[in-house]
């Protein structure tokens, strides 16, 4: 694609998620040879058309976090885009409220969100639980301007990896004599996920491409291989990937995360959780 077309689709794209419109159709279907490439190019120009607009990038969110899907779209790595100061939101005690008005079809996604206190190098991101300097239960919200939910990974990725919001939980921080542990329970702790009080799903860490740990050594990894894009550095925050299929939402609905068996957020008698109602 050339330049002014990548301008032309990323004003386009950041124009629908700011006016809660939708596309035709996905660029892989309304534009020729649309790919990977193309996409990263689309999202670094939202990237910069954020940042002129007085927008801070805070870190990045996972998506296709699952080697399943790898092979059914032909990937051979995770994808990722930015995440944003106005996209980001911490609970106080464990409980945080977020507004659906002009997304189109939000859907929520329960995630482990690592802060880096270290960059990763991307060339043998070995031991990455090493650069994180806290981890938290978190809620990412995801919303999709194209017609009912199709599109490939190249469009997600144009389209601000779908992001729309984040609610982080209570931060626990990662110390090095917990790293040994951390690694042993992040493929196999227990999630569930409950809508007004309700169990919707259970999972485990190891939806997120086997471990959320993985997938953020994975993500360093996808970030080095990808020509001009900037490396993971201290200070940002990463969704790691969901636990769960993705559930729509709606206002007042609340919903909320429990975690078992991941001894630095739980205690025996209790399960930590966050827990997020949506308005209108």
């Amino acid at each position: 694609m050339s330049h002014l077309d990548v301008n032309g689709l990323a004003a386009e794209l950041l124009s629908a998620y700011s006016t809660g419109g939708m596309l035709v159709a996905p660029p892989s279907l309304s534009h020729s040879g649309f790919d990977l490439t193309a996409a990263y190019a689309v999202e670094a120009q939202l990237t910069k058309l954020r940042r002129e607009s007085g927008r801070t990038t805070v870190g990045r969110k996972v998506g296709y976090a699952s080697k399943a899907l790898w092979r059914r779209l032909k990937l051979d790595t995770l994808v990722w885009a930015r995440m944003y100061d106005d996209t980001v939101k911490y609970a106080e005690n464990g409980a945080a409220s977020l507004s659906l008005t002009g997304m189109c079809s939000p859907r929520i996604e329960p995630e482990i969100v690592f802060k880096l206190k270290d960059r990763i190098p991307s060339d043998t991101p070995t031991a990455p639980l090493k650069a994180v300097e806290w981890l938290a239960l978190g809620f990412e919200i995801v919303d999709c301007v194209y017609p009912n939910w199709t599109f490939q990974p190249a469009d997600f990725v144009a389209s601000f990896g779908l992001h729309a919001g984040l609610i982080v939980g209570e931060p626990v921080h990662v110390g090095p004599e917990m790293i040994a542990a951390l690694a042993a329970e992040l493929p196999t702790f227990n999630v569930r996920l409950l809508k007004d009080g309700q169990l919707i799903e259970e999972g485990s860490g190891r939806n997120s491409l086997g471990s959320p740990a993985l997938s953020l050594g994975e993500l360093a990894a996808a970030i080095g291989r990808q020509p001009g894009a900037e490396p993971l550095a201290a200070g940002e925050l990463i969704s790691s990937g969901s636990l769960t299929a993705s559930h729509p939402v709606a206002g007042g609905q609340r919903w909320t995360f429990e975690v078992e068996a991941l001894s630095c957020c739980t205690t025996e008698n209790r399960a930590a959780q966050i827990i997020v109602t949506f308005v209108t």
